[in-house]
């Protein structure tokens, strides 16, 4: 028997205290966990823009939660094998809802982009908050592996 964690189905989680240096502190843990799930270095183009589509995902939610709701209390990944689920709890029960506004006006456009990236999304009530979700696809050389490989 091996002593060696599969790569994938494992979660990483990040306790937060406020937003004061929240986006920084979670590219980084994402990053580091990317790395260790032999996400990066990436094999080609494809897979590293799927590497920095998860760390600007990862800002666009925390940063709402930073504007919205008094900073996040916790990130979780979970690398599925195919896919990664990105959770970002926080302190504010209401739920996210993309912003109508003009191309030139700035803020407003967080949402937009997880809706364009991610392969689905939303949030779940929790008590005392909510956590939003949603999951990315995991780079093709990564779903050749399957859980556990």
């Amino acid at each position: 028997m091996s002593d060696v964690l599969p790569l994938s189905g494992q979660t990483r989680r990040l306790v937060l205290h406020g937003a004061r240096g929240a986006v920084s502190r979670c590219r980084n843990f994402s990053r580091e966990a990317l790395s260790d799930w032999q996400w990066t270095p990436a094999e080609d183009e494809a897979g590293q823009e799927v590497v920095d589509d998860v760390l600007l995902l990862v800002s666009e939610v925390v940063t709402n939660a930073c504007l919205h709701a008094d900073g996040p209390k916790e990130l979780a990944l979970t690398f599925a094998g195919d896919r990664l689920r990105i959770e970002v709890t926080d302190g504010s029960p209401v739920p996210p809802h993309p912003r109508p506004s003009g191309v030139g006006v700035p803020g407003g456009h967080g949402l937009i982009v997880v809706q364009r990236l991610a392969l689905r999304w939303g949030s779940v009530p929790r008590e005392g908050g909510k956590t939003v979700w949603l999951e990315v696809a995991a780079p093709p050389r990564l779903h050749r592996r399957g859980p556990g490989r």
